[in-house]
């Protein structure tokens, strides 16, 4: 710390143990970002105390630098500066909802620098600039974002966007996105012709074994232990690499269980099988009854089921998320997100639904949404999956027949990986021969989405092929 005019001083202490001065001009720093699971007791406890001074209720899935940011802003006198090295969470998550609004209540002028390339390489976390003046002058009604390549242009760094949110404290990911791209969008949903995916059905988490190597067994292997039918159910294999085309058949899980996927799922009925009892005390022997999720059952080898999705939605991406028909009524594992249509819109839905979401206006939708992570993955939990925009189910009725007609060609191109030549030609069905969009929106839209894409992408740990469109 440095008081004005003064020596500096150096003090080794829990910051949020640290009673506010309210007389430094600026205060500058990286908090640390430490995740809840790891952020607990009472560290945890002093944090939220420190932030809740300041009228900010944070929740208890809050990582550490957000009630940093706070606490750090009450050092400040009126008028004072607030420099932080943050994640890109700021931007995105849930929890940091009211430090958004925060900031906004409480400085006059918000800034965000944006970095192209990822500042810090050998960490997962992406990170933001976050530049607020004018403590206790506030509030403002809108934050500049600004644009550099690395920490090296900062002074170079350009004005991107000048945003004024209706809700501060909603996602700021959506100022990053010109004004242009998104005017399509909210003319579809003013005209009700795309809805959020909550208005189609409810999106949940999965089953949680608590032990996937134990628990999931390819055909060969449960054959291998002797298990019978009644041991077994079939599911989803782990992972999502297998979703990307529109539907999940009975074939298709044969194809996989065959390549060696494990496509079923330990889930004995009450009547224990003599192999069932054998595997059971192989699990017993190698101590997997004793992890967490497995120990705090009553029978730890008896994994609580969901039932069967309508549709099975890709949660961890590194293009987009994906809707894809639950044709063989398989079992879904936590690795993905379930979708459960409403009764009058099942048919519908399960039809035509994983087909009309490949355009792209729900592709920039997804990268607005969304959240991104360490190696450029794009992440969508069921609460952001909610507000992801899709076409309507009357968008989608009045397209049917063109839709029904694109599906083998569409199929043949998501085989091929070629997911923007399957988008074009959804688009052209779904949103511009009904005139909804424009071919020259349409490419405003597909260039905002593709600058996302790229954003997050370029700043991840592996070299991914950039898609053209």
């Amino acid at each position: 710390m440095l008081a004005a005019g003064g020596d500096p001083h150096i003090e080794i202490n829990d910051f949020f143990l640290v009673a506010p001065t309210a007389t430094y001009d600026a205060v500058i720093g990286n908090p640390p970002y430490i995740r809840y699971q790891d952020f607990s007791g009472e560290s945890r406890t002093r944090s939220r105390a420190a932030a809740l001074r300041a009228g900010v209720a944070l929740s208890g899935l809050a990582s550490s630098w957000a009630a940093f940011t706070v606490h750090s802003a009450l050092f400040l006198r009126p008028g004072g500066r607030l420099g932080l090295v943050l994640p890109a969470e700021l931007l995105s998550v849930n929890y940091a909802a009211p430090v958004r609004r925060f900031l906004f209540d409480h400085f006059s002028s918000v800034e965000v620098v944006l970095f192209d390339e990822q500042i810090f390489p050998d960490a997962e976390a992406d990170v933001v600039l976050l530049l607020a003046e004018g403590f206790r002058e506030g509030p403002t009604d809108h934050a500049i974002f600004r644009q550099t390549k690395n920490a090296l242009t900062l002074p170079q760094a350009r004005e991107s966007n000048t945003w004024s949110p209706i809700d501060p404290s909603a996602k700021w990911t959506g100022s990053i996105v010109p004004e242009s791209a998104t005017a399509p969008l909210r003319s579809l949903h003013f005209s009700e012709m795309f809805v959020d995916l909550e208005q189609w059905g409810d999106t949940s988490l999965g089953i949680v074994t608590g032990n996937n190597r134990y628990f999931t067994l390819s055909p060969g292997r449960a054959k291998d232990l002797g298990l019978h039918s009644n041991d077994l159910l079939r599911i989803s294999p782990p992972g999502s690499s297998h979703l990307r085309g529109l539907a999940l058949t009975h074939e298709e899980l044969r194809r996989l269980g065959n390549a060696g996927k494990s496509t079923y799922l330990f889930a004995p009925r009450r009547a224990l099988s003599d192999a069932a009892q054998e595997y059971i005390k192989d699990g017993e022997r190698t101590g997997v009854n004793t992890a967490y999720k497995c120990r705090v059952r009553k029978e730890w080898y008896r994994v609580p089921l969901t039932k069967p999705a309508d549709l099975l939605l890709t949660c961890m991406n590194a293009d987009t998320p994906r809707l894809t028909t639950n044709v063989a009524r398989a079992y879904h594992l936590n690795s993905v997100h379930g979708v459960y249509l409403k009764p009058e819109l099942r048919a519908l839905g399960s039809d035509l639904l994983p087909i009309a979401s490949l355009n792209s206006v729900t592709l920039l939708s997804a990268e607005m949404v969304g959240r991104a992570y360490g190696g450029g993955i794009l992440k969508l939990e069921p609460r952001e999956a909610d507000r992801w925009a899709m076409p309507s189910p009357l968008l989608i009725q009045r397209r049917a027949e063109e839709l029904r007609a694109l599906k083998p060609a569409i199929t043949r191109l998501l085989r091929r990986g070629d997911l923007l030549g399957a988008v074009a030609m959804v688009d052209a069905e779904l949103l511009v021969r009904p005139g909804l969009v424009s071919a020259s929106d349409l490419g405003k839209v597909r260039i905002a989405h593709q600058e996302l894409w790229a954003r997050r992408t370029t700043r991840g740990s592996r070299a991914r092929k950039e898609p053209q469109t």
